[in-house]
């Protein structure tokens, strides 16, 4: 009786770890890590004395929204004025849309992968000045890592020996 007593302690007190870590890295228990983009809005950058226009950036940023900024602004400042590429974005696809006046659509590609993780750049790195309207998508997918993988591994085992010690206590 002391020892079932005791490994059901043993048991609680796993699994309350595992959700205190899970609540703490800001992923439940058993599933895929939620998108950590929560911050968008409205950011004012803009020129008091200049000419300033609206742009949005769309996707994986760290702060996606709507930007009043100055003219003559370029992808890479928008880029870093939107606090940079989060973790989960695909660098090598970055996409602007622009709406030309005559209503047709332009995408113009970029690719900063290179920019940020290989030690030499050998290519020409694409920037462009933007213009009223625009959007810059930022495409991406959550991605696990290590730890998610160690909280969905406990997860599973702390499972498994519950219900092995219930199938234990059950039989006796």
């Amino acid at each position: 009786m002391v020892k079932r007593f005791i490994l059901l302690l043993v048991l609680f007190v796993l699994t309350t770890r595992i959700n205190v870590l899970a609540q703490s890295s800001d992923v439940q228990v058993g599933s895929v890590p939620r998108n950590p983009q929560s911050q968008t809005g409205l950011f004012d950058y803009s020129d008091p004395a200049g000419v300033n226009i609206k742009v949005s950036v769309w996707g994986y940023a760290r702060y996606a929204g709507k930007y009043i900024i100055p003219i003559n602004t370029s992808v890479k400042d928008l880029l870093s004025l939107a606090g940079g590429p989060s973790a989960d974005a695909y660098l090598d696809d970055i996409r602007l849309l622009r709406i030309k006046a005559d209503s047709t659509q332009e995408v113009i590609k970029f690719d900063y992968n290179e920019l940020l993780f290989e030690p030499k750049i050998t290519k020409q790195i694409k920037d462009a000045i933007l213009q009223p309207g625009d959007i810059l998508v930022i495409p991406g997918e959550p991605r696990m890592y290590y730890k998610d993988y160690f909280t969905m591994t406990l997860s599973v085992v702390s499972t498994l020996i519950s219900l092995t010690i219930l199938i234990k206590s059950v039989v006796k």
